[in-house]
């Protein structure tokens, strides 16, 4: 198996992120916006997870990576949980610095100062060999952990991109295109991050909100996103979008309504 195939979607510093600034109102709609339930209804939303699962873990089952950890080798430390916080990239501190605020004496709380140390690095150091036992032992043991990493991927990942795209008036297809692009990039702003590729998109095509055509944008955002997945060996396979994100805007089906079928690096998945 190839290593980018089992959680290298990675994202760039976290530092970089311009979250704060992301508004959540709903643009006026207008004649080239789809209809249909929105992403964030809990139909669509587990779609959406099952979807970046089949990526990031080459399964369907996300609710089964709650333990997951390791390092895939791609320069950003421990990959972890259900859409892969890093322990280079901030998310994975934030996480478990919101999980020891809400359960103090947890088995990952003695581990926050190393963690501070190692982000933005790849490094091990005072987190190595016990804090991957300690995760998954949270994970398996710990209601109050997962719940944190569900709270942690809406702020930070789920709830800045629905309500982006929402703005830009797309429908669920693209608020899930969106956050696809979200976790494997960050909403940072440079060229690489979800900023850099929304920006490289609207010079090619008007958002819906702008009066432009939904498809046409989106096709244009893709096109953004696979340049740059190309800016990073990690990422250089780009099937997640053309066998499946570009699958489903062929076929127009903008409300990303069931059934699904894709492919990503070369398997097969389907949601009846």
């Amino acid at each position: 198996m190839p290593f980018f195939r089992r959680k290298a979607a990675r994202r760039t510093l976290l530092a970089a992120f311009g979250t704060a600034a992301i508004a959540s109102q709903w643009p006026s709609a207008d004649a080239s916006t789809s209809g249909g339930a929105g992403l964030d209804t809990p139909a669509k939303k587990d779609i959406a997870m099952r979807l970046v699962s089949s990526a990031e873990n080459s399964s369907l089952d996300w609710e089964a990576q709650y333990p997951y950890i390791e390092d895939i080798g791609d320069g950003r430390g421990y990959t972890a949980g259900i859409i892969g916080f890093c322990s280079g990239t901030s998310d994975m501190l934030a996480l478990v610095e919101l999980y020891t605020k809400r359960a103090p004496d947890n088995v990952l709380a003695g581990y926050l100062p190393a963690l501070r140390a190692v982000n933005g690095t790849d490094s091990h150091k005072g987190l190595a060999p016990g804090f991957p036992a300690a995760w998954r032992k949270a994970a398996r043991t710990s209601a109050a952990f997962r719940k944190a990493q569900r709270d942690e991927r809406d702020r930070g990942y789920f709830d800045p991109a629905v309500a982006r795209a929402k703005r830009d008036g797309v429908g669920t297809l693209g608020q899930f295109v969106y956050y696809d692009a979200m976790v494997m990039h960050g909403p940072g702003t440079d060229a690489v991050c979800f900023g850099g590729i929304r920006a490289r998109a609207r010079r090619h095509a008007d958002t819906p909100a702008d009066g432009g055509n939904e498809t046409t944008y989106l096709d244009a955002f893709l096109d953004a996103r696979v340049w740059a997945m190309k800016q990073e060996a990690a990422h250089s396979d780009v099937t997640r979008v053309e066998t499946a994100q570009r699958v489903f805007l062929k076929k127009g089906n903008l409300d990303l309504d069931t059934p699904l079928k894709w492919k990503v690096y070369g398997d097969s998945y389907e949601i009846g």
